[in-house]
């Protein structure tokens, strides 16, 4: 068959159902088993099932991933100790970059509505080598997320269990790290199984979750501010508007500590833009949904944060939420006093409901990121398989299973405190790529910065100030995790195990692109992705 000529601007469409808009002059050459793709040199379709999410169900996957609940039970007494009765104005400056952030992804995606986003935008921003470490840092913080998801809803499921058993001895199975481990590989199975037959299972169970954590919210912050000022709660604080005040922080160092958790409670509102090609109206609907989703967050955050401080106050005693003793997991010690007995075991639940919610919806970004990087030949073809029956990457989804089951029980099995420094070092990862992102953003729409001054600010200014931001905090935690007190407190030759595994983690990904360039050469020649390649847009 002789070659086809598309021309500028016109449109067609594949075998996947996406119209296609040609933005440069093409030879499309058919070859045996052409799966309607364009050639090398084009952005390609991946076979995943389109229009399957709508605004709603793109916005309720950003907030399922984020896990409000259970970022609030593990990081409201922890912010607390850091900055005092200004955690909710640091929950406001957290909310800053990621905002800026997200008016990049919005941008990004309207151009190019691919699942690879972060990966597929700064490949086409900056080349291929930056594109691909882009890629892995999301990748490598998804699946320690995961790892640290699946072992709290384990936590809280035999916390769950004890509570309605009214046995200690049951929930107290989870010390037991036998049980513990095959709890947590069954929790991984579960919502491995789940993201694999496709976005619609996903969808349909992630309403429900989410439903029942914000509306446990809404009544914890009710009763909390019912109650704030009376006598059982001796520690109370009368609201001050100063508590918005981030300039009331004590010391920069303090700030910038709130400051990073703040922003590690916002991660994973992208994932709504890496199911951008199951969306309907995908140029635009997920950038949408990204936003509503962090308006919803910051609204939930603040309340929570101002009920909490308002009824047990700020400090270290009794219930004082920066107590070493029950910070670690707020909500557990604040159910029974705020919220009752009966009530307060909504709490629990809501808690098991958020980590085991995002444990589920947290696999679509990894999944989707490596069958973009697959499709692309910057990993293996292998993980480019999408389920013929249920049009999601198969392959990829379970691998990021395996992976993440192997990851936890290794590092559970070798030491506790290697498990919570990893943990630690994801927020390396975060800034890393999101800033990447930006900074891709305001460099791939340089050229359209002067058209007007919605362009200068949404595809230029905004994100350049996200990234810097995110970048300092990057550099800041990655000065202050040399410090062997970081983290657990460990070290290895003098040096803080958080940094040793942040940086190594980042290393072994220098490693594994170093293979696949030798594997795949086009890609990391510039031949298959690069700044005109033509982008395909899904019907609106």
């Amino acid at each position: 068959m002789p070659p086809v000529r598309l021309t500028s601007r016109r449109v067609g469409t594949d075998t996947a159902g996406f119209n296609v808009l040609f933005m440069t002059q093409l030879d499309v050459r058919p070859r045996a088993g052409d799966t309607g793709a364009p050639p090398v040199g084009g952005m390609r379709a991946k076979g995943l099932s389109g229009n399957s999410v709508g605004l709603l169900g793109s916005a309720v996957i950003g907030v399922s991933t984020v896990a409000p609940v259970y970022c609030l039970t593990s990081t409201l007494g922890s912010t607390a100790g850091e900055v005092g009765v200004q955690m909710p104005a640091v929950f406001l400056a957290g909310f800053l970059p990621m905002l800026l952030v997200a008016f990049a992804y919005r941008e990004l995606n309207k151009a190019m509505p691919d699942c690879g986003t972060s990966f597929t935008w700064t490949v086409k921003a900056f080349g291929p080598r930056v594109g691909w470490m882009c890629g892995w840092g999301l990748v490598i913080a998804t699946i320690i997320v995961l790892s640290n998801l699946a072992g709290v809803a384990t936590s809280y499921f035999w916390l769950l269990a004890g509570e309605l058993t009214g046995s200690e001895s049951v929930a107290a199975l989870d010390g037991n790290k036998a049980v513990h481990i095959v709890t947590c590989l069954a929790l991984i199975a579960v919502a491995t199984v789940i993201s694999y037959r496709g976005m619609t299972a996903t969808k349909g169970v992630q309403y429900a979750l989410v439903a029942l954590q914000l509306l446990v919210l809404a009544v914890f912050v009710a009763m909390a501010f019912g109650k704030a000022g009376s006598a059982e709660f001796p520690t109370s604080a009368e609201f001050s508007w100063s508590w918005l005040n981030p300039f009331a922080v004590q010391s920069f160092a303090a700030f910038t500590a709130g400051l990073s958790l703040s922003i590690f409670m916002y991660w994973g509102w992208d994932a709504c833009l890496t199911a951008n090609e199951e969306t309907s109206g995908s140029s635009r609907t997920p950038g949408r949904a990204a936003l509503v989703a962090m308006v919803v967050l910051v609204g939930s955050y603040l309340a929570t944060g101002v009920a909490a401080q308002m009824v047990v106050g700020s400090g270290d005693q009794g219930l004082g939420l920066a107590n070493p003793e029950t910070s670690g997991n707020v909500f557990a010690a604040l159910a029974g006093p705020v919220m009752g007995p009966a009530l307060g075991i909504l709490l629990f639940v809501a808690v098991l409901a958020s980590a085991a919610a995002s444990l589920q919806t947290t696999f679509i970004p990894v999944a989707r990121t490596v069958l973009a990087m697959s499709t692309y030949e910057a990993l293996p073809p292998s993980y480019a398989r999408v389920h013929p029956r249920f049009k999601t990457p198969g392959r990829a989804t379970v691998t990021a299973g395996v992976a993440t089951g192997v990851f936890y029980t290794v590092m559970t099995l070798v030491s506790e405190h290697v498990l919570v420094d990893t943990i630690y070092a994801l927020g390396l990862m975060i800034c890393f790529y999101y800033a990447l992102t930006a900074f891709a953003c305001a460099w791939y729409f340089r050229a359209e910065l002067r058209r007007s001054g919605r362009d200068l600010l949404f595809k230029g200014l905004f994100p350049v100030v996200g990234g810097v931001l995110l970048a300092a905090v990057f550099a800041k935690t990655l000065i202050d995790m040399w410090d062997p007190a970081y983290g657990s407190g460990s070290s290895v030759l003098g040096v803080g195990s958080v940094f040793v595994i942040g940086v190594g983690l980042l290393a072994l990904g220098l490693v594994i692109m170093s293979v696949m360039r030798r594997r795949s050469p086009a890609f990391f020649r510039g031949e298959v992705l690069t700044p005109s390649t033509p982008a395909l847009v899904a019907e609106d």
